[in-house]
């Protein structure tokens, strides 16, 4: 018999987390929550770099998402979704296990993309899914050289944390690998300089070229960069299959089709939020920071959707996002627009502002 949730929350995500919090503060919408997800913790991606630089222990920077869950009077569901038939409202587990649901709201995050992208090789090391990413880097704590894929914000933290890493065979000679679009091309070119001027005080090495495998080397443009003992690809979320082929209405690539109230374009009884989704009325970019603030949008809408409400709020994106790049030796770089600063005040803000963020929903776990 499958199981049946009235409001079924698909992945532990930023965004999922803020509406625990929010049935914590305001009580449940329904009497039949079910939050279905892989990992009893998530894992913030900001910190990460941080923990390999050695400035944060190894869960600092996870939030105890089953706590949450059980102060809110959330079923807890350790599994992930394997497959959706969206027209029947049912789910079906990793494990098997079928649940049928009124509202389904989804914050999986997205998929990594890098055997996709460069091709097949066991020295390949996808961000994503960042909550095991911690687990699977510890299989090549004795590499020395390292070179890190992507030319975003992801690769460039990595790229100074590793670098000042003394859990990779001492300080590894480091790579970033950036694309053909180059270093940081969303940002201003004085962060950039700033960039580019850390990174020859600490000697990585930046190539703006496409990589690929080929024949067995990590290729950057025709040049070889053999040898590498680990390539850690930070290329931005790919799309899981399972939404396109349970019947959601997906964008060219795959993510799930949303308006502004982050509701399903062809199924009103289905949100989605985070890198899974793609909004439709706005150019809201796949990063953590979005998602974060989505979440009490979010939470509005699946109370009015349980009460047969349309959805009312609408998760409005800043124009610009702050940016702070840790450069692993204490000091950090700020990016907010057109605007660019650094130094160790910066670093002391990212710290503050990270525990906050993290520390807000410790006290919510503990009920304090």
């Amino acid at each position: 018999m499958p199981s049946h949730a009235k409001l079924l929350l698909i992945g532990g995500g930023h965004a999922h987390v803020a509406v625990l919090a929010d049935f914590i503060r305001r009580g449940l919408p329904c009497d039949d929550v079910v939050l279905l997800t892989p990992s009893e913790h998530l894992r913030y991606s900001g910190m990460v770099p941080g923990w390999i630089a050695g400035q944060y222990e190894r869960d600092a920077g996870t939030v105890d998402v089953a706590a949450l869950a059980r102060r809110a009077g959330v079923n807890l569901l350790l599994s992930r979704c394997d497959a959706m038939d969206a027209d029947a409202r049912e789910v079906t587990t990793e494990a098997g296990e079928t649940i049928t649901f009124d509202i389904a709201s989804i914050d999986t995050g997205g998929v990594g993309r890098a055997h996709s992208v460069l091709g097949d090789d066991p020295r390949i090391l996808d961000v994503r899914p960042i909550d095991g990413f911690v687990d699977r880097l510890a299989a090549f704590e004795d590499a020395k050289r390292i070179a890190i894929i992507g030319g975003g914000a992801a690769g460039v933290e990595l790229a100074f944390g590793l670098r000042n890493s003394k859990r990779f065979g001492g300080t590894p000679q480091v790579t970033l690998v950036t694309g053909k679009d180059g270093l940081l091309p969303s940002f201003s070119t004085s962060v950039r300089k700033r960039v580019l001027a850390h990174f020859i005080a600490q000697g990585i090495a930046l190539i703006e070229s496409d990589a690929s495998i080929e024949a067995g080397e990590l290729r950057a443009g025709v040049r070889s960069l053999e040898p590498i003992d680990a390539i850690i690809a930070t290329l931005g979320s790919g799309a899981p299959e399972w939404p396109r082929a349970g019947g959601l209405q997906c964008d060219e690539a795959g993510f799930i089709a949303t308006n502004g109230q982050l509701r399903s374009t062809s199924h009103e009884n289905t949100f989605a939020v985070g890198d899974v989704a793609s909004r439709q009325d706005a150019q809201v970019p796949h990063s953590g920071v979005h998602a974060v603030m989505a979440g009490p949008a979010l939470a509005a809408n699946l109370r009015r959707a349980e009460q047969g409400l349309p959805s009312r709020e609408k998760y409005i994106p800043r124009p610009v996002s702050l940016y702070l790049l840790s450069t692993g030796t204490g000091s950090a770089i700020l990016s907010y627009g057109p605007f660019a600063g650094q130094g160790r005040w910066v670093a002391r803000l990212k710290h503050w502002i990270d525990n906050r963020w993290i520390s807000q929903y410790a006290k919510l776990a503990k009920g304090s």
